[in-house]
């Protein structure tokens, strides 16, 4: 049985639905892709080695590749070689969790110190990992079943009660829950009746070296915007949950209403589709040419970073609207490109953005409201106000500090695990 008042010497981190080589902003890659590859990145630079594994969704993918000096990634064959819907993998996770099973058997024993489980469906591999190991299980949920179905959009399809029953189970297991925000630690304990002094609350960052204010003119004349454009610009998965819908809405309404020039504006429409967006991926074309403003909206397929960058500093202010959002990796690194943020007034986003000071906060998805916002985000004194603000806001979160606190949720995972063992073994 594993034991250490340290940070662990390797950990065993569990993605099983996504990986974090792929591209964020299609499929089910996003936000929770980024926290794995850049704390798993800092982690080895600390001196931890990290050991991602994920389900293998292609039979062109090496068994083993490296994220970057001691982080590797290893591709689990677990059902047919393509991509799943979440829904059809809890059939995959006995085969994944065997293969998970042998990795560790195939080295001396006591090969990881640590489990840390991605999403439920990792935190079930996640808690046979655990038992069979003797090594502490910490759990980041990342979304939480019951609290997006209560914040459903209009004709969404509402998680599964097999989800909210595995959730629980996770929840009930792990050694340590980890939330993004105060508020996801609450709805752990209020929702999941998780017990509080398992939960901590570790915010997620923002590679500040990669998203840094630069040239306004410079990335419109890379993306071939016009320089006296009003640009407003969505960037993420195309899905109902983050309600891209609702800038193209506004967008009408600001024209309808003259708050914009119809010639002077541009919407960009970053990202793929994804979730329950994939039953009907055009869904977002068609309304933009029902609302009539089709030669106003750009579609632009998932980014790098570095040309993501870019489409934050050509806009005038990104837009945010989703139903709900355990943080908002988007809002962040906007601000931090000097861009100010219009986000709903739900969950993370109320820290992932300062009301009034690096952006603005709107209650509902009311087309007549976003626009209001947009168009107070398009008065130059307005914007240059919020722009400082977003910058400085964004310089509170950090992925270094992230993964420094995300250690420290390990080392006292550790000795809690420790405790409860100690006892165990007293008691018999």
């Amino acid at each position: 049985m594993t034991v250490w008042l340290r940070p662990p010497r390797r950990v065993a981190l569990l993605s099983v639905h996504t990986s974090p080589l792929e591209q964020p902003g299609t499929g089910d890659a996003g936000g929770m892709n980024v926290y794995i590859a850049q704390t798993a990145t800092r982690m080895a630079e600390r001196g931890i080695a990290v050991e991602v594994f994920t389900r293998a969704t292609s039979s062109e993918l090496p068994p083993v590749a490296e994220l970057a000096p001691g982080v590797i990634v290893r591709h689990v064959p677990a059902g047919p070689f393509e991509p799943l819907d979440r829904n059809e993998l809890p059939s995959q996770l006995c085969a994944f969790t065997a293969a998970v099973l042998r990795t560790e058997a195939a080295n001396e024993p006591g090969y990881y110190d640590l489990v840390h489980s991605h999403y439920w469906l990792s935190g079930q591999v996640g808690w046979l990992a655990r038992d069979r190991w003797g090594v502490p299980l910490v759990h980041t949920a990342h979304t939480l079943a019951r609290v997006k179905n209560a914040a459903l959009a209009e004709g969404d399809t509402p998680e599964p009660r097999s989800r909210e029953i595995g959730e629980q189970q996770v929840v009930d297991q792990a050694d340590s829950l980890v939330a993004n925000t105060e508020m996801e630690a609450g709805d752990l304990i209020s929702c999941y009746d998780a017990d509080p002094a398992k939960v901590c609350t570790v915010l997620p960052g923002v590679d500040l070296g990669r998203f840094r204010p630069g040239s306004r003119e410079a990335a419109r004349r890379y993306l071939g915007v016009p320089l006296d454009a009003t640009v407003f610009a969505f960037v993420g998965r195309i899905q109902p949950l983050k309600a891209p819908d609702v800038l193209l809405r506004a967008a009408a309404e600001l024209v309808r209403s003259g708050q914009v020039p119809r010639e002077k504006l541009v919407i960009l429409v970053v990202g793929g589709p994804s979730g329950t967006g994939l039953e009907q991926p055009r869904a977002l074309q068609d309304l933009a040419a029902h609302l009539g403003i089709s030669d106003l909206v750009w579609f632009l397929p998932p980014q790098s970073a570095p040309a993501l960058a870019e489409v934050y500093r050509a806009a005038d202010a990104v837009a945010v609207p989703s139903h709900n959002e355990s943080f908002g990796l988007v809002a962040i690194e906007a601000q931090a490109c000097g861009t100010p943020v219009v986000a709903t007034d739900v969950g993370g986003l109320r820290v992932a953005v300062s009301d009034g000071v690096s952006g603005l906060l709107v209650h509902g998805h009311s087309p007549v409201l976003w626009a209001n916002a947009l168009a107070r985000l398009a008065s130059p004194g307005m914007r240059e106000t919020l722009s400082g603000g977003a910058v400085r806001h964004a310089q509170a979160f950090s992925w270094d500090r992230t993964t420094d606190e995300l250690i420290g949720a390990y080392m006292r995972a550790g000795v809690a695990f420790r405790e409860v063992h100690d006892k165990a073994e007293v008691a018999s």
